[in-house]
């Protein structure tokens, strides 16, 4: 199988504009997780897909392979989808732009469900990782997700699923949004238009299980660190000094 990564890298961000271009170490959070992916060398090749001429020019200074996106994008998805048109692959896998300590670990228990997965039943594999805390149960941006027995997903939420019942709390998984797509799907999914379900809860993912695309869960312990605010920078510093 031809495997491709793909980085989407919006400029601006709502709680912390230019955040990809903030310093981590010596070089710019997007540089970082650009080559924190090439170095796991699980991928044929891997591309930032960006909006910006400021980080296009990041990357490809420093000798890594950018796309300029054309069109305004609701999401990672739709601006990945753009960009693989004409690229030759097989599956295609989403990566995090803000999350620039990849694990290699995680990303080949997901690429290898594809391997077994002789009748294609498969179309995206994505990640999970169990949360006992309560706090973080209830946290609106932390997306839960519920599964069937063989690990396929059956729905996302911002809110806390299962709800329990009883005082004892039940099993949680924090949803990681890493995916990774048979191109065909991809493809497909960005002409979907988007549900109610995705409306509501703002999570794309809905509007895939809405029109029956299969999406295997993949369970991992590792627990990656995005960067959504100044304090999550600060904290990725401190972690980077360690």
């Amino acid at each position: 199988m031809n495997i491709i990564a793909m980085i989407p890298a919006r400029l601006e961000a709502t709680r912390f504009p230019k955040k990809l271009l903030q310093d981590l170490g010596g070089i710019s959070v997007i540089l970082r997780t650009y080559q924190s992916t090439f170095n796991t060398g699980l991928f044929d090749a891997v591309y930032v897909v960006t909006d910006s001429e400021l980080i296009f020019n990041e990357i490809v200074s420093n000798g890594g392979k950018a796309i300029m996106s054309k069109g305004n994008h609701v999401s990672g998805s739709d601006r990945i989808a753009e960009a693989i048109m004409t690229i030759d692959a097989d599956i295609i896998v989403n990566v995090q732009g803000d999350e620039p300590f990849t694990n290699k670990e995680s990303l080949q228990d997901l690429l290898a469900v594809f391997s077994t997965d002789i009748d294609s039943e498969i179309d995206i594999a994505s990640l999970m990782f169990q949360i006992t805390d309560i706090d973080e149960i209830k946290n609106p941006n932390n997306v839960k997700v519920v599964t069937s027995i063989d690990d396929f997903a059956l729905y996302f939420s911002r809110s806390p699923i299962p709800f329990s019942r009883d005082e004892n709390i039940g099993i949680y998984h924090k949803h990681i949004g890493i995916y990774a797509f048979r191109k065909e799907v991809l493809l497909k999914c960005t002409q979907l238009p988007m549900c109610d379900l995705e409306r509501t809860e703002k999570l794309e993912q809905l509007r895939f299980l809405a029109n029956n695309i299969n999406i295997k869960m993949v369970k991992t312990t590792h627990q990656p660190i995005g960067i959504d605010t100044p304090e999550d920078l600060e904290k990725a510093r401190e972690i980077l000094n360690n």
